[in-house]
Order: C-alpha cells, then structure tokens, then sequence
C-alpha cells in the first residue's frame, strides 16, 4: 500500500484529530462510543475500488456493454492513484488485463482482488473506510442484501471480508445493519444525509428506529448531525429505493451538488423533501451554498439504441485525487454539467464517463467506484 508524503500524512492526522475533538466536544458520550471516522470524498486517497462486470450473473452481454465504461474510469484513475479492480476469477482478470493493455492503459497502478461477485455495485457492497482515533485505516463491513431482496446478494456481501484480508486491515463486522454506500453522502465534518427510504424500510432494518440507526451511525461512520429525506420506495423503477447520491451530494466544504426544484420534483422528490434539503444546514448550523446540475436535455439512450423513456443525473460524480468523473450521456447538457463542476473542482479535471448503458441498469459513476483513503504514517 502506498504511504502519504510527510506532509500529507501530517495534513491526515491533523485533520482527524481535529473532527475526533469537534466530537468529543459535541457530546461526551458520542466522544466515548465514535470508533471510526469517514472522510469525505475529496479527501486525499490511495485508490479506488472497482468491481468489473462479469458473465457469470447476467451474461456476457451484459458484461460487453459494459467494459468500455470500466475501461475509461480505469484510464482517468491511475494517472493519481492506485485502482484496485475486484475479478471474478483468473479468467476474468486475464481479459481485464488484456482489455486495459488494448486501451493503452498503464497497469502499473492497478491490482486485482479475485473474487466472485455478483454484480458491479462496488458502493453499495463493498467496502466502507474509516479512520479510528489513532489515525488507523480500518474497513467497516456493513450487511448488503440486494436492496431489500431484489438482486442476487451473497457473493457481494463478502466483498469488504475479502478487501479487509488482502490489505490486511483490522474489519468492523456490521453486518447486522444493512446499509449501501449509495444510500448516504457525508460532508467529512460530522454531516450525514440520507433518504429514509433506503435504509430505514422493512427490507433492509425492519423494526430499526431511526434514533437506533444513528447511533450506530455515529459509532462507526463519526456523524452527529443527520439530514434526512423521506425519499420514496421506487418500486421497479428504482431498486435503490432513491439512494441520495442519485440526487444530491457535499461538494467542496460548505456547497451541496443538486439539481433545480423542478428537477428534484422529476426525479420523484416530494415538495416537502426539496424544502428539507434547500434547507440543510452543515455542523455549525451555517446554511450550505448550492450547486444545481442540469439533467440531461433528452431521455437517455443507449449505445446499442435503447431509449430508456427518462433523463440522466449528472449529480452522481465521484471525486478522485486529480480528476472528477461525470456522468456523461452523449446529451448537449453533458457539457453544460461539466462545465459547473470544473468551477467547482478548479484543482482537478473533470471527465465525462459514458455511462448510457450503466444507466440502463439503473446506476451511474458513482454507484460503480468506492475510495480507499490514504494511510497516515
């Protein structure tokens, strides 16, 4: 695993300390109970996750018109940090290699986990990272049941076990509490925001109350402040049951990345939930400023012609060390979107992903990438 320099790795530490003590100074007993600390995306990383599409559960077609997306996430990745590709088996890797080595892509910042999987949805499954009080990396392993049932599960589940063994990290086992990646956005300063919809429903934690869930919440993930949604179950439209980085996600300290109230309203928000959300205010009760993405101009077609019958979310970015990668739609408003995170991310490049295909399966950049922050020495 690579080390931060001297510098970062004291930038790390300090930061850590300081959201440890922030805290400890909101409540003594959260201070006594916190036993991992999410930073936020943007934070400095060693890699990112990436579990590639495979045959073994939907087909090869299904994993064909996929590779190009992984292929161009890959690329844009190892210019600035490790990408560590979870496969399915030898097989599979070789032809990931191969695929990679075609596209000129650099293999010496990648590495593979063989591992059978399920499907692709390395957010939701896999695993999530945190500091302890120590400034030690560990991997919280959270349950993942398929988003209430609806998918094949079993194999994803065990991916955090088998990330945690091969970096040989310590593992906290939460498997007891069912929650996916794509299901909450932290600020890295102590805010959580979430829909109710997709984790306190009967699916995931049936008789879990929400006070229950945030305290749990608190001990592993280092939030005390919570922005919650209701959000709504999406039947067969959105299995996800309105994962907020769909949405809405922090950006830069302050900012919240979302889409106009009209927006909000298409993509299914009640009038309620948008005013919750204009609302929000970050750990110091100051209100957060906003960013507002476009949809896409057209309902989104596929590479092999499909018209899916509905707009594409641009707010489903993920941040890297050097770049931003966006949701792109071959739509005249990817520009347009692309544009306003480059303001908004001056120190990195932003980079369209064509996820038209993805998106047919019901996901975006985001819901396919995972970060591992760096080591502190």
């Amino acid at each position: 695993m690579r080390h931060a320099s001297n510098s970062q790795a004291i930038s790390n530490a300090l930061r850590t300390f300081v959201v440890f003590a922030l805290l400890a100074a909101t409540s003594q007993t959260d201070a006594q109970t916190i036993r991992g600390y999410m930073p936020s995306e943007a934070a400095l990383h060693e890699g990112t996750w990436l579990q590639w599409p495979h045959q073994y559960t939907y087909g090869a077609t299904y994993r064909n018109r996929l590779d190009l997306t992984w292929i161009a996430m890959t690329k844009a990745l190892v210019q600035s940090e490790r990408v560590h590709i979870v496969a399915y088996n030898s097989t599979a890797k070789t032809r990931i290699t191969s695929l990679l080595t075609v596209a000129k892509v650099p293999l010496t910042n990648v590495n593979f986990l063989l591992r059978q999987t399920d499907d692709t949805w390395v957010r939701d499954n896999g695993p999530i990272f945190v500091y302890d009080s120590s400034n030690n990396l560990k991997v919280t392993d959270w349950g993942f049941n398929g988003w209430g049932f609806d998918t094949p599960y079993a194999k994803d589940n065990t991916v955090p076990l088998g990330v945690a063994s091969s970096l040989g990290l310590a593992r906290i086992d939460l498997n007891t509490t069912v929650l996916e990646g794509g299901a909450f956005e932290v600020d890295g300063d102590g805010v959580l925001m979430a829909t109710r919809s997709s984790i306190l429903e009967p699916n995931r934690n049936p008789g879990v109350t929400q006070a229950q869930l945030q305290a749990v919440l608190t001990t592993n993930l280092g939030v005390t402040k919570f922005i919650w949604l209701d959000g709504f179950p999406g039947g067969q439209d959105d299995i996800t049951d309105t994962h907020i980085d769909g949405f809405a996600k922090f950006g830069p300290s302050g900012t919240i990345v979302t889409m106009s109230n009209t927006d909000l309203s298409y993509w299914g928000l009640s009038t309620s939930d948008i005013n919750t959300l204009n609302r929000a205010t970050d750990i110091t009760n100051a209100p957060y400023s906003f960013v507002r993405l476009p949809l896409t101009a057209r309902n989104v077609v596929t590479t092999y012609g499909m018209n899916l019958g509905y707009k594409g979310s641009y707010v489903n970015y993920y941040v890297a060390n050097t770049v931003v990668l966006i949701p792109a739609y071959n739509d005249p408003n990817d520009a347009v979107a692309k544009a306003a995170l480059q303001k908004l991310y001056p120190g990195r490049t932003v980079v369209g992903i064509d996820v038209r295909n993805l998106y047919a399966q019901g996901g975006m950049v985001h819901c396919v990438t995972q970060q591992q922050p760096m080591a502190v020495d």
